[in-house]
Parts: structure tokens; C-alpha cells; sequence
């Protein structure tokens, strides 16, 4: 079924405000997949914060025209389904991950910051650890100085305690010893 004038316009207007939200776009063929798959798809992609849209080409290209993402509008041909991210590696991690298990799905390329990226720059991008896992060995990486320097001054705490409560025994037994 076609779209009217004012539906083409609204999906335009929708894909032009995903484009200019995302930093990163993937592209990837979905021929032969069955919906039960493409659905599970979705549901990983919602999850993670990114954005599939199956949509007619034409109207993809003229959504992007003039966004960091025009340069992949020439590999906007078949059946594609388009997914849009802020997260610089959500949409490659999904899209990845999933032809990964489900060979239907074929990775045609990609943009991220005005950069058009092959399969291999996607699968790339995708092998990235997350935001929230770089933030995580960052902050064990700035912790651990502290924690070792902890672990140190502990240990030498200890040893001199011990020291100092063997100088208390040894003059405990001096005085009994003296009375």
C-alpha cells in the first residue's frame, strides 16, 4: 500500500529528526528474515536504545539529505531496514550481534560522524565496548593507584602494630618479672 503526500512527509520529518539526534547509522539487508526474528530484533534494539525503521528508500534518502549521514544514501537500494542510535555503538552491537546468530541478515555499511563506514568498519565499531562498560574500566583504572596505596599503608599499619604490641608484652613481662 502507498503512502499519501502528508504520510511521506511525517515518516520524512521523523527519519530527518532521528538522523539529527543520532550519532550513528547502520544499514543492513533483511531479506528472508521471518517476523518472529525481525521482531526479536526489535525488542533487542528498543532495549538498547536504538531505532529500526524499515522504510522506502526514496524517503530515506531524502530524510538524510543534509545530515552527517547523505554519504551512505548511494548503498540505499533492496530491502533495508535502517537503524539510527545516539549511542555510538548500539546500532552496530545490535545489528552485529544479530547476523551474527541470524545469517538472513546482511550488513551492507554505516555512517558515524559524517564518516561512511564498510562491513568491516560496522563489525568494528561493534567489537567497541559500551559507554557504560568504558566509563567502568575507567573508573577502576583511576581506582586502583588509591586501592593499592591503601593496601599498602594497611600492611605497614599491621606489621607496625604487631611490633608495637610484642614492646607492650615484652614490657609487661619486665614489670611483673621486677616485682
Amino acid at each position: 500500500m502507498s503512502l499519501n503526500r502528508s504520510e511521506k512527509e511525517a515518516v520524512i520529518s521523523e527519519v530527518t529528526s532521528l538522523a539529527a539526534k543520532a550519532q550513528t547509522l547502520v544499514i543492513a539487508e533483511y531479506r528472508g528474515i521471518t517476523v518472529a526474528d525481525m521482531t526479536k530484533l526489535r525488542v533487542d534494539a528498543r532495549s538498547k536504545g536504538v531505532t529500526l525503521s524499515v522504510l522506502k528508500n526514496t524517503l530515506a534518502r531524502r530524510a538524510v539529505a543534509g545530515t552527517q549521514f547523505d554519504i551512505v544514501a548511494d548503498q540505499m537500494t533492496g530491502p533495508l531496514i535502517y537503524g539510527f542510535s545516539e549511542d555510538a555503538v548500539a546500532a552496530a552491537k545490535v545489528v552485529a550481534d544479530f547476523a551474527k546468530t541470524n545469517d538472513k541478515l546482511v550488513i551492507r555499511g554505516g555512517a558515524i560522524g559524517g564518516k561512511a563506514l564498510d562491513v568491516n568498519g560496522v563489525k568494528q565499531l561493534s567489537s567497541i565496548p559500551s559507554k557504560d562498560v568504558l566509563l567502568a574500566q575507567l573508573c577502576g583504572l583511576l581506582m586502583s593507584p588509591i586501592s593499592r596505596t591503601a593496601v599498602v599503608l594497611g600492611a605497614l599499619a599491621a606489621k607496625k602494630g604487631e611490633g608495637a604490641t610484642e614492646e607492650v608484652a615484652v614490657a609487661a613481662t619486665e614489670e611483673v618479672a621486677a616485682a
